[in-house]
């Protein structure tokens, strides 16, 4: 047996990590309460700080895909988070709505390129990125025009995409723990 065969998989991690925090964020957007300090510590610690060290394991592991989504997006938390507090800690000034809406507009085109590797992968994970996509330009359209509907559609959007990363990830936990598919996530492979 390699070493790479002794390594635990990192990714459930990682899902977990983005799928709860995206859900949190995304059951405010659809207007069910307010943005408050518990959306904001699981972006620092599980949305942030698990993802990022879940894209460290993959790299121990080789995987650059896993490196550069799972570190990209654990930063993506944190960024966020800071966009929230840095203004109310510092006095500065937070982003206007054309700011936000070209932070949110670019971690959409970063995440539609690398929905483009998962097109190799399985369709699980490809569900996972093009809905984070969506989710992306549908908050960048809502910040835009100031249209509440289109940010509460993306909270709605929003909400399924976190779920399907909290079903890849227990997907995975799951099918490695008892060796075969239990839950499918097209073309997997058992290790």
């Amino acid at each position: 047996m390699t070493e790479k065969n002794l390594l635990a998989n990192p990714a459930p991690l990682g899902l977990m990590g983005f799928g709860m925090t995206t859900v949190l964020l995304n059951i405010h957007n659809a207007g069910f309460f307010v943005l408050g300090s518990m959306i904001l510590a699981m972006g620092i610690f599980y949305g942030g700080m698990a993802q990022v060290i879940a894209g460290a394991l993959e790299y121990r592991k080789g995987n650059t895909f896993g490196v550069t989504a799972f570190t990209s997006y654990g930063l993506f938390w944190l960024s966020f988070v800071g966009l929230k507090v840095i203004p109310e800690l510092t006095g500065f000034k937070g982003p206007g709505n054309i700011a936000m809406t070209t932070y949110l507009f670019m971690w959409g085109l970063f995440t539609f390129m690398m929905f483009i590797s998962t097109l190799k992968k399985n369709k699980a994970l490809q569900f996972v990125f093009i809905s984070l996509a969506i989710l992306f330009w549908l908050l960048a359209l809502g910040e835009f025009t100031g249209n509440t509907t289109i940010t509460m559609i993306a909270g709605y959007e929003g909400i399924i995409c976190g779920l399907s990363a909290i079903y890849l990830a227990m997907a995975e936990v799951i099918n490695e723990t008892y060796g075969k598919t239990i839950l499918p996530i097209g073309s997997q492979t058992i290790k």
